[in-house]
């Protein structure tokens, strides 16, 4: 195996200055928080995106982000979608909301696998410094993978489920609607008090009814100890994603080059099983309903007929008939003319649409990025630089948002966040002056 072609940046400060803003305000001494208050942890995918960003200007950081994420693995291979490294009653719900005796301080499922991604991706324009980083963690995300085929495709149909929504990282997205609205919420259910609100307009977060129903999956995962079995076979929620099928399907992709790469010959042919099985398996979510990747609903055996941004999420997976990629061109090119700015989070003529709710019409940068690669993976070089110009100027004009509105690009959500200004630096990586990379962590003036 060759070793991958490395990118050669060009000068220019004002992508690095983007960094030097978020770290001061997000790290915490070897990870980054989202943002400060409303997400003041550690998230999974949150980690990876931002390790992706700042590896170009600096690679000890970019990989001690990663080490720090992986260090909170389970013993059964998952790495849970949040770690809470100290008690912060900012947010809610913590690790006593999670598990009965908080022994993990963490969460107790997991997010869209895309560490396989991310280290390929920091590997391939790398050093022989990324190849070691690398393969010290190679096995350990090995495991996280095979964590997701043993607990989320336990009867090997070939693709995974997730048992809560959260672990699609699309919350409250219209994928969930039909599994929400199908549970009943226990007359038991504990009074809790939301704290996101507190800091962001309550029209641009989950309802509250949506989150009686996010916390009743919680108790009953904590009531039942997290058993994978029991919550795949008779948890309140479990449906077919899109996005972690696509996203995990590229990961395993990814992880094969690096396998290849590493020298990790023995791990080969498990690897292309995995590939051959979910691009099988993800045949499953195509609905001839309405012509497009949608997910589907475990509990009631549906489809959810709203085409959103994960379901653009195929050509990064790399996966469908030309038939099926034509239409799902067709959709592309559709919503982009429905709306001021791509990618939106949910087709614009959707009857849930809302231009500000979080995960039911907004856009987000780390959707756009993983699309607009999977567009140019299949030559569709206009609509790819037509997201990825969308995503800067959004940035740009509006700030480092968490999410922004379609159809004004006005920014939502939290505020200074990390994978937002993550994702500005990996699109504008060829701007980043080579000479203004910086190790951050020997910089007081940086770490408070």
């Amino acid at each position: 195996i060759r070793r991958p072609p490395r990118s050669t940046p060009k000068p220019s400060s004002a992508a690095s200055d983007v960094y030097k803003r978020q770290i001061k305000k997000n790290d915490r001494g070897g990870f980054t928080v989202p943002t400060n208050r409303l997400y003041p942890h550690q998230w999974n995918w949150d980690s990876g995106f931002t390790a992706l960003g700042i590896s170009s200007l600096d690679k000890s950081r970019a990989w001690q982000e990663l080490v720090m994420l992986i260090n909170a693995q389970w013993t059964n291979g998952m790495l849970p979608h949040i770690i809470f490294h100290e008690n912060n009653p900012n947010y809610f719900p913590g690790p006593d909301q999670w598990q009965k005796n908080a022994e993990s301080q963490t969460s107790c499922h997991s997010q869209p696998p895309v560490l396989a991604s991310v280290m390929w991706q920091m590997v391939s324009r790398g050093t022989e410094y990324d190849k070691m980083k690398a393969g010290t963690l190679f096995n350990s995300i090995m495991a996280y993978h095979r964590w997701f085929f043993s607990a989320r495709d336990p009867d090997k149909e070939g693709c995974v489920s997730i048992i809560h929504p959260w672990e699609s990282g699309r919350d409250n997205c219209p994928d969930w609607d039909i599994g929400l609205n199908n549970m009943k919420i226990p007359k038991n259910l504990e009074q809790y008090f939301r704290k996101d609100t507190s800091y962001v307009d309550k029209l641009e977060r989950p309802t509250d009814d949506h989150y009686d129903r996010f916390m009743t999956i919680l108790k009953y995962g904590r009531d039942c100890n997290w058993d994978n079995v029991k919550m795949h076979n008779e948890g309140p929620f479990l449906a077919i994603d899109p996005g972690v099928n696509f996203i995990l399907l590229r990961a395993n992709k990814d992880l094969y080059k690096l396998a290849n790469y590493l020298g990790y010959s023995e791990t080969i042919n498990e690897i292309r099983n995995w590939i051959k099985i979910l691009e099988q398996g993800c045949q499953k979510m195509w609905n001839k309903d309405i012509n497009a990747f949608t997910s589907f609903d475990k509990r009631t055996n549906t489809y959810c007929d709203a085409i959103t941004n994960a379901s653009f999420l195929c050509f990064y997976a790399g996966v469908g008939s030309n038939q099926q990629k034509s239409y799902m061109i067709d959709h592309c090119n559709r919503i982009l003319n429905n709306c001021n700015y791509g990618m939106p989070s949910l087709d614009p003529m959707h009857k849930c649409f809302e231009s500000k709710r979080y995960w039911r019409g907004p856009i987000w940068s780390i959707m756009n990025y993983m699309i607009a690669v999977g567009l140019e993976d299949i030559n569709e070089l206009s609509l790819a630089d037509k997201i990825k110009n969308d995503t800067i100027q959004l940035v740009k004009k509006n700030g480092m948002a968490e999410y922004f509105d379609p159809i004004t690009g006005i920014g939502l959500g939290g505020r200074d966040f990390s994978w937002t200004a993550a994702i500005h630096l990996e699109l504008l990586k060829d701007e980043i002056d080579i000479n203004s990379k910086h190790n951050f962590l020997n910089n007081k003036n940086v770490i408070n």
